[in-house]
């Protein structure tokens, strides 16, 4: 599969692009929809899905734009389903201007899972915020803010856990192989391997 990596807005939020060449996935519209947009514009590839590893408003912020351009459906932890229109829980009231969404989410719960051509394993990894999910195709995963390139998700935003955080690594992200590719919420790519090896956070 190819990954294509957007860093949008104001935080360089990761928005990716799932290809299989025939067609695609969107992950965590984050922000500059015309950016989103634009890139499957020159893709030319039908979306399958809109997926969402959580809800704070960084992660969601361009979803309504990208949802009516390409017709796709939303998939989601049922956990955060009133974050998508409260701003208090997606944070934005907090940090920026209010972002709310209006789509009606379908729901992920953990294991296996498929939306068009697309199949992949739902991983429940709360501690960032309580409906965190991290999806693992076959030789990557995208963990949202979950697990980064030297770095794990802050807890102290609203549903935050440390000791959830700490699990999730360690007892669902670390049983993966060690060569799988982790594509993060934030920063560039990693591997499960070296962030076992040093991430400073978690040994």
């Amino acid at each position: 599969m190819k990954i294509t990596r957007l860093p949008l807005g104001a935080l360089s939020t990761n928005c990716y692009i799932v290809s299989n060449g025939e067609s695609v996935l969107v992950v965590d519209p984050s922000a500059e929809a015309n950016v989103i947009t634009g890139k499957l514009k020159d893709i030319g590839l039908p979306v399958d899905g809109i997926l969402l590893t959580h809800t704070h408003y960084d992660h969601f912020g361009a979803l309504d734009e990208v949802q009516e351009f390409t017709d796709a459906e939303v998939y989601m932890s049922d956990i955060e389903t009133d974050w998508l229109t409260d701003t208090s829980k997606n944070g934005s009231i907090r940090f920026t201007e209010e972002i709310t969404s209006s789509v009606s989410p379908n729901i992920l719960k953990e294991g296996p899972a498929a939306v068009g051509a697309f199949k992949f394993d739902v991983i429940h990894t709360p501690g960032h915020s309580p409906g965190s999910l991290s999806y693992k195709f076959e030789d990557f995963v995208i963990s949202g803010d979950v697990l980064f390139n030297k770095g794990v998700g802050r807890t102290d935003l609203y549903g935050g856990s440390t000791p959830e955080l700490m699990h999730s690594i360690r007892e669902k992200l670390y049983k993966l192989a060690p060569e799988t590719t982790v594509y993060a919420g934030h920063n560039v790519p990693t591997t499960i391997g070296d962030e076992k090896e040093n991430n400073p956070y978690v040994r």
